[in-house]
């Protein structure tokens, strides 16, 4: 899929040996323009900010508490989950 866009992966990160706990991923999360969030079907979109810092962890972060996977940081927007839809619409603007 990234290479129809010729993407460059900078950095990977094995979520399964790394634990990103939700004050770190806040951490992360917080500096983006917009995060979006692919579960199923559905994808959502945020600014994000203090009053909606526990409604985005809870959309980012799953049953293990760590940070969702994949999570992609794109110059200043970040994506987490997947959703084929999403990642089409999102990786040719």
């Amino acid at each position: 899929m990234f290479d129809k866009h010729d993407t460059e992966i900078k950095e990977t990160v094995e979520a399964r040996k790394v634990q990103i706990s939700d004050e770190k991923a806040w951490e992360l999360l917080k500096v983006a323009k917009e995060i979006v969030v692919g579960r199923g079907k559905k994808s959502q979109s945020f600014k994000p900010s203090t009053e909606n810092k526990a409604e985005i962890l809870s959309n980012c972060l799953g049953r293990t508490g760590n940070l969702r996977a994949p999570t992609l940081k794109i110059g200043k927007m970040i994506i987490v989950g997947f959703n084929e839809e999403m990642y089409n619409n999102y990786l040719n603007k």
